[in-house]
């Protein structure tokens, strides 16, 4: 079924401000007593090679579809390089009509799984927003290791905040890109909140520049 959403209008720039540097240690902190790993690039380049020197060669690697991973080069450097073992890579390979569920499954539970999220409270707890959801069950549970790259425009007071980010900024900016792609838009209606680690599994790497939306 195809799905033609209503233009939702110019974003709201006021989710571009820049915080100052004690917000984002102050935020990395608050990550931290949640049980989160928390560190703070020094800027993308570093977050890049942070990111990439957390997982081993030829691990198994899923990279979600994330405007800051591709602006970051992590997106190709993982799916084209040879380095390591391509979950997005084995999908595309693969036939959706006859193995649906099977890339379901295999697009579930990597071992690595790398992405964002669209915002930050102050007091460390993340808002993830997807069209598909599919790697909202990696992140919460599934994959092994979680890497989080966050750029620092996302950091809000608190999960009302995060949620008219989600409304007023990310859903026109996704609307836009997808126009832009020809197609006839998008829907960021399945969400995740994640308020804890308990394992050891999800890192956070804050980023102080402006990186996807």
């Amino acid at each position: 079924m195809s799905i033609v959403l209503p233009d939702p209008g110019p974003p709201n720039l006021a989710f571009e401000r820049v915080p100052d540097r004690s917000r984002l240690e102050r935020t990395a902190a608050a990550l931290m007593a949640r049980g989160f790993a928390a560190v703070i690039a020094d800027d993308g380049a570093h977050a890049r090679a942070l990111t990439l020197q957390a997982i081993p060669e030829g691990a198994e690697v899923h990279s979600a579809l994330s405007e800051t991973l591709r602006e970051l080069g992590i997106t190709r450097e993982i799916d084209e390089s040879g380095r390591y073992d391509s979950v997005r890579a084995r999908l595309t390979a693969m036939d959706r009509e006859t193995q649906g569920r099977e890339m379901q499954k295999l697009g579930a539970a990597p071992d690595y799984v790398l992405g964002s999220v669209l915002a930050i409270t102050d007091d460390g707890i993340m808002l993830v927003a997807s069209g598909t959801g599919s790697q909202l069950g990696a992140y919460a549970y599934a994959a092994g290791k979680v890497i989080l790259v966050v750029g620092h425009q996302k950091l809000v007071s608190d999960l009302e905040e995060a949620r008219r980010r989600l409304v007023e900024y990310a859903l026109p900016r996704e609307f836009a890109r997808m126009q832009g792609l020809g197609r006839p838009g998008t829907l960021l209606g399945k969400t995740l909140t994640l308020e804890a680690d308990y394992g050891g599994r999800i890192s956070v790497i804050l980023v102080p520049e402006r990186l996807g939306f």
